[in-house]
C-alpha cells in the first residue's frame, strides 16, 4: 500500500470512529442550533488531516492530532463570535470569559466527557417533536458517520428524500430550539427504542453492506457495539432490550471470520466452519441474553436474538432446531409485518417442509419487487426443486439487482451450476 492510500485509510477509519465523537462535543459545546457548525468543524479538520497528512507523515497519535485541531477552531469561531445562533446551554457563562474559555474546551474532549456528550447526543436526536424516521437518520448521519447513500440503503429510501428529512430535522430542532440533554424519566422508554433502533440499523449496514466492494464492514459494526456497551454501561440505559440487542450483535459478529473465504467469495451458513466461530463472543452473547431476560419487557431484538442464539449455539447445521426459528419467526412477523422479515421465515419453510411450500409463499408476498435477495431465495427454490428455467429467471433478475459484487459472485455460481 502507498503511502497516500495509507494516509487515505487512515482518515476514512477515523472519520468512522471519531466523527461522531467530535460532533456530539461540539453539539453540547455550541448547542443543538448550531449542529451543522459542529459538523463543518469535523469535516473541515479531517479534510485538513488529509491534506496535510498526505505530503508528509501521519501524526503518531492521529486522534489527538484531530481533537486538538478541533479545538482550535471551535476556541477560535467562539473568540471571533463567528457562530450563526447564539450558545445557550449550562457551560455558556464558561465559553464567553477568556481565562475559562480554553480549559472549558479541553475539558469537554477527556475520555468522560466524550462519552457523556455522546449519550447526550443520542437522546437530543431522539426528542419527542422529532418524528422516529428522523430521528433514526439524524443519529446515523451525525453520530455514526454514515452517508446520505448508505441511510438511504438502511431505510430503502432514495438519497433526496433523506437529504430533505435531515434539512427539515435540523431546521425544526433550531425553531423549538431543543436541548442537548439527558430526557427525564417519563420520556427515557420512547428516546431508548429510538436510540437501539438506530444502533440496529447501523449493525446492519456493517453485517450486509451496500458498499459494492465489501460485503462486511466491521467498522461499522464495531462503532454500533461500542455505543451499545456505552449504553449497558450506564444505569439509566441498561435495560433488557439494551442486552437482547447486544447479544443479537455478539452472535452475528462471531461467524465473521467465516462467511468470506481468502478470495473475498461468499460461504453460506450450511458450508461454514463452525470451528471458526469466536467462541467468546457466542459466550457474550449467551451472557447477554440473560442479562434481557430480566424484566417485564419483551422487544423485537429479544426474539431476533433467540434465533440468532439457536445458529450460534447449533452444533451442525443439521442439528439446527428450525421449528423453533420458525415459531419466533412467526412472532417477529406478526408484530412487525416487515416483509424481509417474510422472507426469512419463508426460508426457514424450506427447510421443515421443502423448496416447493417456500416458493408458494414467497410468490404471495408483496413489497420485495426489487429486492436481490427476493429474487435469489427464489432461485434458490427453484433450483432445488430442480425447474432451472424458473431458477435461472430470477437468479438473472437478482444479479441485475445487487450492488454488491460479492453478492454477484455468489450468483454467478448458481447460474453456472444451472448450466453443469
Amino acid at each position: 500500500m502507498s503511502d497516500q492510500q495509507n494516509v487515505y485509510k487512515t482518515v476514512d477509519h477515523l472519520f468512522r470512529h471519531e466523527s461522531g465523537k467530535m460532533v456530539s462535543v461540539l453539539t453540547r459545546i455550541f448547542g443543538f442550533s448550531n449542529i451543522e457548525q459542529a459538523e463543518d468543524i469535523v469535516q473541515d479538520t479531517l479534510l485538513k488531516a488529509l491534506e496535510i497528512w498526505k505530503w508528509g507523515k501521519i501524526p503518531d497519535n492521529p486522534q489527538a492530532w484531530l481533537y486538538k485541531a478541533a479545538k482550535n477552531k471551535a476556541i477560535d469561531i467562539i473568540r471571533r463570535e463567528k457562530l450563526k445562533y447564539k450558545i445557550e446551554n449550562e457551560i455558556a457563562v464558561l465559553l464567553h470569559s477568556e481565562y475559562s474559555l480554553a480549559p472549558k474546551v479541553n475539558e469537554m474532549f477527556t475520555d468522560g466527557e466524550i462519552k457523556d456528550s455522546q449519550l447526550r447526543m443520542m437522546f437530543a436526536c431522539c426528542h419527542s417533536s422529532i418524528s422516529q424516521e428522523a430521528q433514526i437518520t439524524l443519529m446515523l448521519k451525525t453520530l455514526c458517520g454514515l452517508s446520505v447513500k448508505e441511510i438511504s440503503s438502511a431505510f430503502l429510501t432514495n438519497e433526496e428524500t433523506i437529504s430533505k428529512r435531515l434539512y427539515r430535522t435540523k431546521v425544526k430542532i433550531r425553531e423549538e430550539k431543543i436541548p442537548i440533554d439527558y430526557p427525564g424519566a417519563g420520556v427515557m422508554p420512547q428516546r431508548i427504542d429510538a436510540v437501539l433502533k438506530t444502533l440496529y440499523l447501523l449493525f446492519n449496514e456493517g453485517y450486509n453492506s451496500s458498499h459494492p466492494e465489501k460485503l462486511i464492514r466491521e467498522d461499522l459494526c464495531e462503532e454500533a457495539m461500542r455505543l451499545a456497551i456505552m449504553l449497558s454501561e450506564n444505569f439509566k440505559t441498561n435495560l433488557p432490550q439494551t442486552n437482547a440487542l447486544l447479544a443479537l450483535m455478539c452472535f452475528q459478529v462471531s461467524r465473521f471470520g467465516s462467511r468470506l473465504d481468502d478470495k473475498g467469495m461468499i460461504i453460506l451458513l450450511k458450508d461454514q466452519d463452525r470451528k471458526t466461530w469466536n467462541k467468546f463472543l457466542i459466550q457474550k452473547g449467551n451472557e447477554y441474553m440473560t442479562h434481557a431476560s430480566s424484566g417485564d419487557s419483551y422487544h423485537d431484538f429479544h426474539i431476533e436474538a433467540g434465533i440468532a442464539s439457536i445458529h450460534a449455539n447449533a452444533a451442525a447445521y443439521d442439528q439446527t432446531n428450525w421449528q423453533i426459528i420458525l415459531g419466533l419467526y412467526d412472532s417477529l412477523f406478526i408484530r412487525t409485518n416487515n416483509p424481509l422479515v417474510a422472507l426469512n421465515r419463508c426460508l426457514v419453510l424450506a427447510e421443515l417442509e421443502g423448496p416447493s411450500i417456500a416458493i408458494e409463499e414467497l410468490l404471495k408476498m408483496n413489497g420485495l419487487s426489487e429486492n436481490c435477495h427476493y429474487h435469489a431465495s427464489l432461485g434458490e427454490m427453484y433450483f432445488r426443486s430442480g425447474e432451472k428455467t424458473e431458477a435461472k429467471k430470477y437468479f438473472l433478475k437478482a444479479l441485475d439487482l445487487t450492488t454488491s459484487n460479492a453478492e454477484a459472485d455468489l450468483i454467478r455460481r448458481k447460474l453456472s451450476l444451472l448450466e453443469s
